[in-house]
């Protein structure tokens, strides 16, 4: 029986032992559907408090359902470790760890060097390896390609190697891990047809294949480009049409009703979350090897990322027409979280806003029920602990940053001096004498 055989026939009767590196908001909910469909899961994490916690049955993803995450646990069908020979065990294993940008710009691949070459001590005959983690085209085949056949084994005879882009959304009542479909791009067929068949026997939403791991890159960077450039236009219509008198929420309401050639795309006060912020780069950076400089990627990045020191300027003037300075000035931000209803504050613009309102000289602080404190360029930043009348009263302005479904709109428009919505949440409040819109 060949390798090929032998490992798709482990995959159907659900015998393989899969592997999953890092614990994260991708890691995590993968590795507990992998376990959820009867397959024996082993998470690695160098964080301990994360081995920990799942060894415990402790969920810390909002994204899991906890007595799901607590079933698969205690039945043993999924546990964590901080030891890389656990790989010696797997027959498949996925790799989900960050990929963030330096203070350059540029593409931060050592968490997946890192991981491959250490998955690479312990590659045996017979295993598929996937890259999970958002990267630029190239990665798989002409970085952990070459590291993985180091030890002597050959890719798409001995072992196999894919690369499936992760396609978290925090968040989404709709599409979880489980229901949303997975494109897949293999080095050579085998590889390809051996991820193909692993993940459709877990996942519900149905796998598209790709004919190679770049393809399966470069769409991942498109998704997200597609977004990052979309919202930068989004930005600059709210921009114009500030100027020009107009509301943009409600000129985005009017096109979404052409029922083809229009997506519906909204500002905000910047971007966040890991991917649509930062993937754009990995393509502009790969681009120079090509000689093509990205213009419109680059265009609409620096609008987006100009959209934290619009909204602290546009807060300013705000509070000038009760002649109030900045300098000094009570403000309010809510939310910090990148997006509604959920706990991540990575790349959140919130972030940004606050640092150029303490920048400005006002007596900020924040309030967000799923983030009491955040960590930011090395400080910890702690909330207030609720959101009282006498709090919302004493302030000079209050800075909606995120649309939290829990915010009692009405009231906090009732006890505001002055409220600056980026977010159009309070849409549905009817008194709209103190409401400034982005």
């Amino acid at each position: 029986m060949s390798i090929k055989t032998e490992l798709l026939q482990k995959i159907q009767d659900k015998t393989a032992v899969i592997g999953i590196v890092g614990l994260g908001y991708v890691g995590l909910p993968l590795a507990t559907e992998f376990a959820k469909s009867g397959y024996r899961t082993i998470g690695f994490d160098v964080q301990e408090k994360k081995v920990k916690a799942v060894n415990e049955g402790h969920n810390y993803i909002g994204d899991i359902v906890d007595e799901v995450f607590r079933e698969v646990v205690e039945s043993g069908m999924l546990s964590a470790t901080s030891d890389f020979s656990f790989i010696r065990g797997v027959d498949a294993v996925a790799i989900c760890v960050p990929t963030p940008l330096d203070k350059y710009q540029q593409p931060d691949i050592s968490y997946v060097k890192g991981s491959t070459e250490s998955v690479a001590e312990y590659l045996h005959h017979g295993m598929l390896v996937v890259l999970e983690s958002t990267t630029y085209p190239g990665t798989t085949e002409e970085l952990l390609k070459p590291i993985l056949e180091k030890g002597g084994l050959r890719c798409g005879e001995d072992f196999y190697l894919a690369f499936s882009p992760e396609r978290v959304d925090p968040g989404n009542k709709q599409y979880k891990t489980k229901n949303t479909p997975k494109v897949i791009g293999g080095v050579g067929a085998d590889s390809t047809e051996v991820a193909a068949s692993l993940y459709r026997n877990v996942l519900e939403g149905g796998v598209y294949e790709v004919s190679s791991p770049a393809v399966a890159e470069m769409e991942k960077l498109l998704e997200n480009t597609y977004r990052n450039i979309n919202i930068g236009l989004a930005n600059e219509m709210a921009i114009i049409c500030n100027r020009m008198g107009i509301n943009v929420w409600e000129v985005i309401d009017a096109a979404k009703t052409k029922p083809y050639g229009f997506q519906a795309f909204y500002p905000g006060p910047g971007l966040g979350g890991h991917c649509i912020p930062l993937d754009p780069f990995y393509l502009t950076w790969k681009a120079r090897e090509y000689d093509y400089h990205t213009r419109l990627i680059e265009t609409s990045g620096e609008i987006n990322t100009g959209m934290p020191e619009y909204v602290v300027d546009r807060a300013m003037k705000v509070l000038n027409k009760n002649r109030t300075a900045m300098n000094g000035a009570k403000v309010l931000v809510l939310g910090v979280a990148y997006k509604a209803d959920i706990d991540d504050y990575r790349e959140s613009p919130a972030l940004n806003v606050i640092d150029l309102l303490l920048r400005e000289g006002a007596e900020t602080t924040f309030y967000d029920p799923y983030i009491p404190e955040y960590r930011h360029k090395g400080q910890v930043h702690k909330g207030l602990p609720a959101l009282t009348d006498e709090v919302l009263r004493a302030q000079d302005i209050i800075i909606i940053c995120t649309a939290h479904a829990c915010f009692d709109y009405d009231h906090i428009q009732q006890m505001a001096k002055e409220v600056f919505d980026t977010r159009n949440a309070m849409k549905n409040v009817k008194c709209r004498e103190n409401i400034e819109l982005l």
